[in-house]
C-alpha cells in the first residue's frame, strides 16, 4: 500500500475489519517516492504507523529511498524515522527490510543501520519491538571487507533481531 495516498488510512481500517486478511501492512517508501524531509508526507506516515499500531498491525518497511527520484538516504533519513515514525507504532513489531537498504550493502546503508544498531544498543523505547530482514542483498558483488561490515553491524543489531529469508524469486522459478 502506498502509504501517501489518499486511501492508506481507510484501506488499514478496511483490512483490519476483513478476517480473510492477515493482519499486517508492507510499506515500500522507494515504490511509494516517500520524501521524509517533507513534513507533510511525515505527518501522514505518522498517521499510517498510528493507524496500523491502533489495530495491532505489524508493519514491514522498505525504507530505503527512491533510486529514480535520486532522493537522499543514510544515516539522517534513518534518523527521521526513528524519531518520528517508531514512536507512532510502539505496540506492534516494525521490520525493516533488506537491513535498511535496497539490495546492495553500501555506505548509505551501513549509515541507516548503524544509527539502528546504535539505538538498540542503547535500549529505547522506540526500538523495543524493532526487526530487520536479510533478504534479497546481494552478497556475491560484495567484497570481503564489505561482507565483514555487514556481519558486524548485524551482530550490532542483535542476530535475535534479524529474520533470513528471501522476497525473490528463484530464477528457476520463473514461468
Amino acid at each position: 500500500m502506498n502509504p501517501l495516498k489518499s486511501y492508506a488510512l481507510d484501506e488499514i481500517d478496511r483490512c483490519a475489519k476483513d478476517p480473510r486478511l492477515r493482519a499486517g501492512i508492507k510499506l515500500h517508501f522507494g515504490n511509494s517516492d516517500v520524501d521524509v524531509h517533507d513534513t507533510a508526507q511525515v505527518a501522514q506516515l505518522k498517521r499510517v504507523f498510528h493507524a496500523a499500531n491502533a489495530h495491532g498491525m505489524p508493519i514491514v518497511a522498505h525504507i530505503h529511498a527512491s533510486i529514480n527520484k535520486k532522493r537522499p538516504y543514510g544515516r539522517a533519513e534513518a534518523l527521521i524515522i526513528l524519531k518520528e515514525l517508531l514512536p507512532s507504532a510502539p505496540d506492534v513489531p516494525v521490520q525493516i527490510a533488506h537491513l535498511a537498504g535496497a539490495g546492495s550493502y553500501d555506505e548509505a546503508t551501513d549509515s541507516a543501520a548503524a544509527l539502528f544498531a546504535e539505538a538498540i544498543t542503547h535500549r529505547g523505547a522506540r526500538v523495543a519491538r524493532l526487526y530487520f530482514d536479510a533478504s534479497g542483498i546481494g552478497i556475491t558483488e560484495m567484497t570481503s571487507d564489505r561482507k565483514a561490515l555487514m556481519v558486524a553491524r548485524m551482530r550490532q543489531i542483535d542476530l535475535d533481531r534479524i529474520f533470513y529469508g528471501s522476497d525473490g524469486v528463484p530464477r528457476s522459478w520463473s514461468a
